[in-house]
């Protein structure tokens, strides 16, 4: 392969539904031990040294992305590990807030200050060490969705729902105004790192949404949107990482909050080509690879599903950007992982 020459304006195209001159690699995140493995280079634990040494585990991160042959590198910190009593998502602790008393005494007006005290290092340093030519894709992770389950739990979220509607409710405003804060300091400081922002916000699974359809419509929505429109007064695109069915919410999600393109799809439950064909015509479309393939399949039949993928996405389908349709973990071997990235490459000439 020639000598790659990153230019973020590839994906910034793909996200605002426009075809790009070079089909952009896109990923949601990749394991470090993955990075590791492929460069043959220790770097994960000086994260966690002085800042000096964080340089240059940043250094390190975003050569990878360049090494690979992305036009961006990403790159979130979440909310939830900044909220006071989280976990109950991620780690199954039991929700902090079970009742109305526990959300009144809720340190809500605490969370932006902490969020920023954890992650503006982070941030500062990325802009310190991106290639030329490069810019993040990402910015403040967890969706409104996720963090209130991390303070409350999905079991406990479904019995406030009928115990407690006000309750419920008001959860997830209140979740919004502290997203709508931490997004517009983000903005504020870091927007000029970031060409692309996110947040996963996972609404569905196998079947069906997580919660009902309907209530994604009355009490999400409305805070995505928000959201969003902010995103958008930067003149930012802004990307929807969401995994499951969320076919019955997907047209309020265009419609109303106006995502510019959607991120995660699992062949089980419909294949790339159903979420390009149904909405290609109106958001961009990033992912395409189903992760379990990269897991379980040979070399040779990844290279056949990414030069599929490609050519079908290829013609006339919208902003497209490739990738796994999920993520790159721990878990998913090496080789698997290769096998799309120079497959890809090889389809783009180089």
């Amino acid at each position: 392969m020639r000598e790659f020459t990153p230019d973020y304006s590839n994906i910034l195209m793909a996200a605002r539904n426009i075809e790009s001159e070079r089909m952009p690699l896109y990923e949601h995140a990749i394991s470090e031990k993955v990075m590791e493995d492929i460069m043959n280079k220790k770097f994960r634990d000086i994260y966690n040294g002085t800042r000096d040494e964080k340089r240059e585990f940043f250094r390190n991160y975003t050569n990878f992305y360049k090494l690979m042959g992305y036009d961006t590198v990403t790159m979130e910190r979440c909310i939830g590990p900044a909220m006071p009593g989280s976990g109950a998502l991620g780690q199954h602790r039991p929700g902090v807030i079970k009742n109305r008393e526990d959300f009144e005494k809720y340190p809500w007006d605490e969370v932006p200050s902490m969020y920023f005290k954890m992650y503006a290092e982070d941030f500062e340093l990325l802009a310190e060490v991106m290639p030329q030519g490069m810019k993040g894709i990402g910015g403040v992770g967890n969706g409104v969705f996720e963090c209130v389950q991390d303070i409350v739990g999905y079991t406990d979220l479904c019995y406030i729902s009928i115990d407690d509607p006000g309750l419920y409710k008001d959860l997830f405003r209140r979740i919004g105004d502290l997203m709508y804060k931490i997004w517009s300091a983000f903005l504020q400081r870091y927007g000029d790192t970031f060409c692309v922002c996110r947040f996963g916000d996972d609404l569905g699974f196998k079947s069906n949404t997580l919660i009902p359809a309907d209530d994604i419509k009355k009490y999400i929505i409305p805070e995505y949107a928000r959201i969003v429109e902010l995103v958008h007064s930067y003149n930012k695109p802004f990307l929807l990482h969401s995994c499951g069915n969320i076919f019955d919410v997907m047209d309020d999600i265009i419609r109303i909050v106006k995502i510019n393109a959607k991120h995660s799809n699992e062949d089980q439950i419909a294949p790339f080509s159903l979420w390009v064909d149904k909405y290609g015509h109106r958001i961009g479309n990033f992912g395409g690879v189903d992760t379990d393939h990269l897991c379980r399949k040979s070399e040779q039949e990844i290279k056949e599903i990414v030069r599929d993928t490609a050519n079908y996405c290829s013609r006339g389908k919208g902003g497209f950007a490739l990738g796994s349709g999920n993520s790159i973990p721990d878990y998913v071997p090496s080789a698997g992982y290769l096998a799309m990235i120079e497959t890809a490459r090889v389809f783009r000439g180089e």
